[in-house]
């Protein structure tokens, strides 16, 4: 150091696991699952050189983990995996442990030639929803919720009945992501539709068991088959190869597709400023971090969110009985 003293030492693999074992106190499950998957590959990049100090980590190697990663996973994956190392590396330096954190040196990938998630279009939604009442079970729920309420896949999975208010027309969720608390106001399609199925004496019951007990092993088993089973027979994505023994899984690069069960969260989003909310209410809804949100919407409760939802689209109905903005949106 400029100082003249000594750092404390700590190997790379001791730190990275030091590190994780903190995380796992401090960060939702999920999360925490997302880090070891970076902090694993990263150690199994460096292989026995792991054991080396920490203070010895070069910017040539941290760079190239990234490339290699790169290679076989899209560049969101590689992004994410050098944003956790960098915050790996960036509590070492608090704990005094390295001098200069290598990783912040690394610049991301940029995304070419991969596919970007878009919003729904309302036929695609329409056709989405044709082909959930076709291939029936929980489908046409799981994306109405998703739909009206822009949530992730697990946390409209695990939704339960004590969220859901039939009498006060109103739905909250606590987001896994995040931890933020949300709350706002049913849109007629999602109410009329929570309020046709079989609930529970029980509140902790979950109003979709099927895809809840799916999304406790892994929300992606969910996603995969909203890929496979709603929009390839909708003709809206083309089918995946199968499987080979070629070696690539879950570790090789995939195309990722344009849309996918988020893409409701994004449609969510566009549809609510198509109706006039601002950009902040849109955030406060979808649970996203912003200290403008933070600032100025803190005490946003369901009834604010009433006359926005209100004016969103009803994709239960044929399009000659969506509401005006949304007819001129599809002409557009």
């Amino acid at each position: 150091m400029a100082s003249g003293q000594t750092l404390p030492s700590a190997t790379i693999r001791s730190w990275c696991e030091r590190w994780l074992e903190s995380k796992s106190v401090e960060a939702e499950h999920r999360t925490h699952e997302r880090y070891e998957t970076s902090i694993k590959r990263f150690l199994e990049f460096l292989g026995p050189k792991a054991d080396r100090d920490l203070e010895s980590l070069s910017v040539s190697e941290v760079l190239a983990f990234r490339d290699g990663v790169a290679k076989r996973l899209s560049a969101g994956s590689t992004n994410m995996d050098l944003k956790v190392l960098r915050a790996c590396l960036y509590a070492a330096q608090r704990q005094d442990l390295l001098e200069k954190n290598v990783a912040a040196k690394v610049e991301p990938v940029k995304q070419r030639g991969e596919g970007k998630r878009r919003a729904f279009t309302l036929d695609e939604v329409r056709k989405v929803l044709d082909q959930c009442d076709e291939t029936g079970g929980e489908w046409r729920g799981l994306v109405l919720v998703g739909l009206y309420t822009g949530q992730r896949l697990g946390d409209v999975a695990k939704l339960t009945w004590s969220q859901v208010d039939l009498i006060h027309g109103r739905i909250s969720f606590v987001t896994s992501k995040t931890g933020k608390r949300l709350e706002m106001a049913l849109a007629k399609p999602l109410f009329d539709h929570l309020a046709i199925l079989p609930s529970s004496d029980d509140p902790r019951e979950c109003v979709f068991p099927l895809a809840a007990a799916l999304a406790e092993k892994h929300t992606g088993t969910i996603s995969t088959q909203f890929y496979d089973q709603i929009l390839v027979p909708a003709g809206l994505v083309p089918a995946r190869p199968h499987a080979t023994t070629s070696g690539k899984g879950r570790d090789s690069k995939r195309q990722q597709s344009e849309i996918s069960f988020h893409s409701l969260r994004h449609t969510f989003t566009t549809w609510l400023k198509a109706s006039g909310a601002s950009n902040a209410m849109a955030q406060m809804n979808v649970g996203h971090d912003s200290a403008t949100v933070s600032a100025n919407y803190t005490h946003l409760q369901a009834g604010d969110t009433v006359e926005p939802i209100s004016k969103l689209p009803d994709v239960t109905k044929p399009a000659s009985h969506a509401t005006p903005s949304a007819q001129r949106k599809e002409e557009d």
